[in-house]
């Protein structure tokens, strides 16, 4: 049995909202940004999946993605269908000089390993990793702006 975790990060840049969905919706390039995902490979066969890797230390996940749902300049949606249990979902907000992107993860911990671990320092972590991407992602998009 799997208990579910939920967490968010936001951030504005100041860039136009073609660029930012751009940068983001280009999966595979997430790995300039992203520090714990370490490959994305979108299928030859249907480019609505796609095929992620996560790694951090001595840990290593992956897991195939679907895209569930998008909205151009509004929203993506995915969730695995295989591997590593999770969703997610990026928001982006058009304030005409600058962009609003909020990121949602959701991920299953295992019943065994969420009683080792505490949930709130794992979150805590989780976090502080999604709002220092967000931050890269940031760089990243206005070095490309300019």
């Amino acid at each position: 049995m799997s208990n579910w975790l939920e967490h968010s990060g936001q951030i504005e840049v100041d860039a136009p909202m073609d660029l930012i969905w751009d940068l983001w919706s280009d999966l595979e390039q997430m790995t300039s940004w992203m520090k714990w995902i370490d490959s994305v490979k979108i299928s030859a066969d249907n480019p609505g999946i796609s095929l992620w890797k996560l790694r951090s230390g001595t840990f290593e996940f992956t897991w195939k993605t679907r895209i569930i749902k998008v909205i151009t300049h509004q929203i993506i949606q995915c969730e695995s269908v295989d591997g590593l249990p999770n969703r997610a979902t990026v928001r982006f907000y058009d304030r005409k000089n600058s962009s609003i992107i909020k990121l949602t993860i959701a991920y299953a911990i295992p019943g065994v390993l969420g009683k080792i671990m505490d949930n709130l320092i794992l979150g805590r972590i989780v976090e502080s990793t999604l709002q220092a991407d967000l931050e890269r992602f940031k760089k990243y998009a206005l070095q490309v702006k300019d």
